[in-house]
């Protein structure tokens, strides 16, 4: 792999908000996720499980349910009171409509996505029509005392079970009256408590599913107003609840970080009468449960430890492989670091400020794994704290750490750093009026230039003039339009190529000499993950969230060579079964033939002078090839060089040809700032 003085960064002190809510469409192929701090996140299932959009939050907005409905809109409510529609192609807010009911706790779609319910403080289930450019309301429903707490249609749109404290009823859609209240704590010991119904599911049978705070998932005859069968399957809440297309299985959550599966199984073998049993527990989560989802093939849980678990049904898949990988999602699929190489600083980004540190440094040199004590400790030069209730969308840092710039979902924000002697830090006045958000910023090699990536696949260029200034110079746009924002650049390191990639996965390369569009790369089934610039010749290397390599050369407006012997020989199985993307790409001008890349679990030299491993080779091998003669260690070379020490690994840079920064966070980290866990009883403790 080569010897390197790695910078090992331990101190970006990143905690991903927890996972409020869930919403998987039917027929679908993309879940949406809604954190505690309001950003909502799309995942798209048949390209990978790849984070493919993600809109930040905001600090007046909660989000404590989604919906999709028509197709592929995406609705969310919460505590604001607000009814609000994303944007998907612009990652931003389209519309609000104020629900008139006060906090909202609960909403759900019906099954033809044209009516959206409504669960509101004051008691009230209001619904709306979905129509194009929006939502009406349409009228109230029965109202009571206390909050609705969650909301679920009847398969077939003519009933509407609302659950409260102590309570759920049932309303019937046309007439708008409650036709049945039961009461859930009426058969508990523990009457002179409380009994909040968390989560509601109507089943096509008429059976009404709760799960509540005494811990219990119940399943009841609505029309008879009793109760079939009782299962407690925890001594604390149940939080959450999903039932599956066909009705055949359900999973909750609980807040001991538990889910469970129950499946409508028969009695006995060639009974028709079935009953609910509690099949599968899974422990992949320390805190509350608090949202699942229910896909025809896979269980999916997000908790308040941050990590959104896609368990794959064994029964649904053909036979075992990549396709039967449990898989946990913690951090985002695109980086929150970047790097002035030649200052040696790093920019972190959190939700509502930046921090700007220098990395220390050593006069010590060792032997491979050494650590080396530092003459100078890592320095935090300053915090950039964000104004107002909007999130961070983007920021960067400039290569020589002059210049810092943030962009928020409606304001661009630009600062001159001067980051030797003094410390000091001054906001650039009058930049340009650009149509925000922006959703990728990037600066030239040389900090002469900053590119802004916006909203119609467009990106905007400006130039940075001293001593502190900015003006706009060019909109680049392709030739075709898209309705789609750009969320990935790569700009070429002698400032002659700009390569931008937009949400409907399309990438555009233009020429920077006369800010003209130059070509489009061939379009591909599968997001894009990362893409990079070679310094020397000018290729493009893409890296695809089916783990997927393409090198495209931009002077020529075709595939390399090398890319079109990597398709046609196929890279490693393992390669191709890991299970998160790659999120950063960089080079060595002083090994052209090298290609640096990362993951959340590993970092890997990709050495294209040498042979590409089959899938019967060892796919890591360096620890291997250690201990093997010269003779040997040569016949068992192979292109891929992966380094697993480094985990989870955000961020990794080359910063001169012999120094590397590592910038890791472990899960322990976290989770010591996470609030304490329910505790729960071990046997022989």
């Amino acid at each position: 792999m080569g010897e390197f003085e790695v910078h090992r960064v331990r101190f970006f002190g990143l905690v991903p908000a927890g996972v409020r809510c869930l919403a998987w469409p039917p027929r679908g192929v993309r879940l949406a996720l809604a954190r505690t701090d309001g950003a909502v996140e799309v995942y798209n299932f048949a390209a990978n499980y790849f984070q493919e959009k993600v809109i930040p939050g905001h600090e007046t907005r909660s989000v404590e349910a989604l919906c999709w409905a028509a197709g592929d809109r995406l609705f969310g409510a919460g505590l604001s009171g607000d009814i609000t529609e994303y944007d998907l192609a612009r990652l931003c807010v389209a519309r609000s409509i104020d629900g008139c009911g006060g906090p909202i706790w609960s909403m759900a779609v019906n099954s033809s996505g044209t009516q959206l319910a409504i669960g509101c403080e004051d008691g009230s289930v209001k619904l709306f029509q979905v129509v194009p450019g929006g939502i009406q309301f349409e009228r109230n429903l029965d109202r009571q005392k206390g909050r609705i707490l969650c909301l679920s249609w009847h398969p077939s749109g003519s009933h509407i079970a609302a659950g409260s404290i102590n309570i759920f009823r049932v309303l019937d859609v046309c007439s708008g009256q409650t036709v049945q209240r039961i009461m859930v704590n009426s058969h508990a010991q523990k009457v002179k408590h409380e009994c909040i119904v968390w989560s509601i599911g109507f089943l096509s049978s008429g059976t009404v599913v709760t799960s509540d705070s005494f811990g219990r998932v119940q399943f009841w005859d609505w029309e008879r107003g009793s109760l079939v069968e009782s299962h407690t399957v925890s001594t604390s809440s149940v939080l959450s609840l999903a039932v599956s297309e066909t009705e055949e299985s359900i999973i909750v959550g609980t807040s001991t970080g538990a889910a469970y599966q129950f499946q409508l199984l028969p009695v006995k073998m060639g009974s028709l009468e079935k009953r609910w049993v509690r099949t599968k527990p899974f422990q992949h989560h320390t805190h509350d449960v608090r949202a699942v989802a229910h896909s025809p093939t896979a269980l999916i849980s997000g908790g308040l430890d941050a990590q959104l678990v896609i368990r794959p049904l064994m029964e649904k898949v053909q036979k075992k492989g990549y396709g039967t990988v449990l898989r946990k999602f913690t951090f985002p699929h695109r980086r929150l670091v970047s790097c002035a190489r030649k200052a040696r600083l790093l920019l972190f980004q959190f939700s509502q400020h930046l921090e700007l540190w220098r990395l220390g440094s050593t006069e010590e040199t060792g032997k491979d794994g050494e650590v080396l004590p530092l003459c100078r400790m890592p320095e935090h030069l300053l915090q950039l704290k964000s104004k107002g209730p909007e999130h961070i969308y983007c920021s960067c840092v400039s290569p020589c750490g002059s210049w810092v710039a943030y962009c928020t979902a409606s304001r661009f924000h630009l600062y001159r750093v001067k980051h030797e002697g003094n410390i000091s830090v001054k906001k650039v006045p009058k930049v340009p009026k650009l149509l925000p958000p922006a959703y990728q910023l990037q600066f030239s090699a040389d900090s002469s230039s900053l590119f802004v990536a916006s909203a119609r696949s467009s990106v905007h260029v400006l130039q940075l003039l001293e001593p502190g200034g900015c003006r706009h110079l060019h909109t680049l746009q392709p030739p075709s339009g898209s309705p789609e924002a750009v969320y990935l650049l790569a700009v070429s390191a002698d400032g002659h190529w700009l390569a931008a990639v937009s949400g409907d996965w399309a990438i555009h390369t233009y020429n920077l000499k006369c800010f003209k569009h130059h070509c489009a790369v061939p379009m591909y089934s599968c997001a894009v993950t990362a893409l990079a610039i070679h310094p020397v010749t000018n290729n493009l290397v893409i890296a695809y969230s089916d783990q997927q390599l393409f090198e495209f050369s931009i002077p020529e407006k075709q595939y390399t060579a090398w890319s079109r012997t990597v398709q046609s020989c196929g890279l490693h199985k393992l390669w191709l079964e890991r299970d998160t993307p790659i999120t950063h790409i960089t080079f060595n001008p002083k090994k052209p033939s090298h290609i640096l890349l990362h993951d959340v679990y590993m970092f890997c030299i990709l050495d294209k002078s040498l042979p590409l491993p089959d899938d019967s080779t060892l796919l890591t091998n360096q620890s291997t090839l250690k201990q093997l003669p010269e003779t040997a260690r040569q016949r068992q070379l192979h292109a891929f060089k992966i380094c697993k020490k480094f985990q989870p690994l955000l961020f990794a840079d080359l910063l001169d040809e012999n120094c590397l920064v590592m910038v890791e966070r472990p899960i322990m980290d976290i989770k010591t700032q996470l609030p304490l866990p329910v505790q729960q009883k071990k046997f022989g403790t």
